[in-house]
């Protein structure tokens, strides 16, 4: 119990940032790993048709 008297919880301020940086984080990875599978599915098939 004395150690969840230290937590300090986020202002609503901060909580709004992290959730942007979180889901503009999660939106470029996804892009980045949808193009990668794309790229490498294009070049498969270029490769063994």
């Amino acid at each position: 119990m004395a150690e969840l008297r230290k937590v300090v919880y986020p202002g609503r301020s901060e909580l709004i940032t992290y959730v942007l940086v979180v889901l503009v984080f999660v939106s470029v990875m996804t892009a980045f790993v949808a193009s990668l599978d794309f790229g490498l599915t294009k070049a498969v098939l270029a490769i063994f048709g």
